[in-house]
């Protein structure tokens, strides 16, 4: 999965993303979970899911009954690394389970330790922000992807956000198509 992520992320040519390819590279976004008990919540869930999201993401722009007119690059940096945020953010960790026999014993689990307490979309945008800059549109897509799983006080910023910048409303149905359709 690196491989084919960091292929398709090199395409983009903007300054700065050689920096930001080896800030990925050092950190854990190879091997860390999407999240820490729903989808991808294993070894490697992150980079799996940021490129299902891309797939979906670049299908659905290709075949959206109003055209969206936007670079496949702001694709691209849009869909795999929207959630960039969760880079360096989850640890694994021990608690007791019974196993199959109902013997105890020590398992693994995936526990959060935000050490950049920024929120989602916004510290995702913050984190791409110190390498490379975004257009608006790229900026808003990685903002809002959450969409209405936000605060009920940001439904206007969404609503409206979406209106301005259709992509945007694309990158959360992407992203819940890979959750709940792919468990990605």
């Amino acid at each position: 999965m690196k491989e084919q992520f960091l292929e398709v992320l090199k395409t983009v040519k903007r300054e700065g993303m050689e920096e930001l390819i080896s800030f990925l590279e050092k950190s854990d976004f190879f091997i860390a979970p999407a999240s820490t008990r729903f989808h991808g919540d294993h070894e490697g869930g992150l980079a799996e899911h940021s490129f299902k999201v891309y797939e979906i993401l670049k299908h659905k722009v290709q075949n959206c009954v109003m055209p969206i007119e936007i670079p496949e690059e702001s694709v691209i940096i849009i869909a795999l690394l929207h959630d960039i945020c969760k880079t360096n953010f989850y640890k694994v960790d021990y608690r007791n389970a019974k196993n199959v026999l109902g013997v105890w014993e020590k398992v693994p689990y995936y526990t959060i330790d935000d050490t950049i307490p920024y929120g989602h979309g916004e510290k995702s945008v913050m984190m791409i922000t110190e390498y490379i800059k975004l257009t608006p549109e790229e900026k808003y897509a990685i903002r809002w992807h959450m969409g209405y799983t936000e605060p009920k006080e940001n439904y206007n910023a969404i609503g409206n956000s979406y209106a301005k910048y259709p992509i945007a409303l694309l990158t959360h149905e992407a992203d819940l198509e890979a959750n709940y359709l792919y468990n990605i």
